[in-house]
């Protein structure tokens, strides 16, 4: 016997379940079954390594065979890729592995339709969309809140979400420039021995915020805002002193920032403005551990409205399964010793 479910929003798919729980999905527009298959069945191959299934593709029709519980999980992947190629036009790697996430997965299964998940950030080269419900949070958060602090592991989107939300707003005329900044640990902060003009001191500690500005506007633009003062580069040093008027300023790896440091940028804000803290407690570069003020920064400052603290976990991680692995098996170690 098989059971034949048709998704009421969309001509595009109807999935049937058999007695064995194997699961036939047929994707009937061939330029989204192309995308979720991937070049030589390449994002299927991915989804099998990952859940142990078997995945058969045949013309439009892919089945899924397997654990019930896996065959589900590729199922509402499918589902995931299928809603993400409508959203930004392709799929990427990591959309694979974000489709995985677990609750990515019951957010959709609480949804009649699929839909994006969160609210999707619009920038020139790709929307970004959430993928998990802290990620959803944070945006929301982001947009909504004057003041953002972030904490967790590496892969969970902090950084990449907040320059999107930065650059959406810059473009709309939201704000009049984005500040990107980050304690230069390794160099001390004594800049001046450094080889080269403050740009090219600083650039080397700023390559992942660059990383995020480069995957979403082309590069000759990004320059021209850094040439125009649009989007400004600075070590955390140079902070100290001003006041942030319409502008969107994202300190990045804050856990190498003191209590005094943080407490400098965050008085920083003027009118029309928004700050992002974001830093990892597990990844303190600071000789002295002890004198990391994220943690401390966060216990102070959660009972104030006006300010959202959002904790990501492994959970959260949008990068190839095993970093979730491997951030699990060290957050477990931590808590063992504690």
């Amino acid at each position: 016997m098989k059971i034949n479910r048709q998704n009421k929003n969309s001509k595009e798919i109807s999935i049937t379940y058999a007695d064995d729980d194997s699961i036939n999905i047929n994707i009937f527009d061939n330029q989204i079954l192309m995308e979720v298959v991937g070049a030589f069945d390449n994002n299927l191959k991915e989804l099998e390594k990952f859940t142990g299934t078997k995945i058969f593709f045949r013309g439009n029709s892919i089945t899924i065979k397997g654990k019930k519980f896996e065959n589900e999980r590729v199922k509402v992947a499918i589902e995931y890729l299928i809603d993400r190629f409508r959203s930004d036009k392709k799929i990427d790697r990591n959309d694979i592995i974000s489709s995985l996430n677990k609750d990515m997965i019951s957010d959709i299964k609480s949804q009649s339709t699929v839909q994006p998940l969160g609210e999707v950030i619009k920038t020139p080269k790709r929307s970004v969309i959430p993928r998990s419900k802290r990620q959803k949070e944070y945006v929301k958060s982001l947009k909504n809140n004057q003041i953002i602090m972030s904490l967790g592991p590496a892969g969970t989107g902090k950084t990449y979400l907040a320059v999107a939300v930065a650059l959406s707003m810059l473009l709309e005329k939201k704000v009049e420039r984005i500040i990107l900044s980050r304690p230069a640990v390794e160099a001390g902060e004594r800049l001046g021995f450094l080889p080269g003009d403050m740009k090219d001191k600083i650039d080397p500690y700023l390559r992942p915020l660059y990383d995020s500005l480069y995957d979403l506007l082309d590069y000759d633009k990004i320059q021209r805002k850094i040439e125009s003062g649009a989007i400004e580069i600075a070590p955390l040093a140079f902070m100290r002193g001003r006041t942030l008027k319409n502008s969107f300023a994202i300190l990045d790896e804050a856990q190498n920032a003191t209590r005094t440091q943080i407490k400098m940028f965050l008085t920083r804000i003027g009118e029309n403005s928004k700050l992002v803290v974001n830093g990892d407690p597990s990844q303190i570069d600071l000789p002295n551990k002890n004198q990391s003020g994220l943690i401390e920064s966060q216990n102070i400052l959660k009972g104030i409205k006006e300010i959202a603290v959002i904790n990501f976990d492994h959970q959260d991680v949008v990068r190839h399964p095993l970093v979730t692995k491997i951030v699990e098996a060290y957050q477990k170690n931590s808590n063992d010793k504690g």
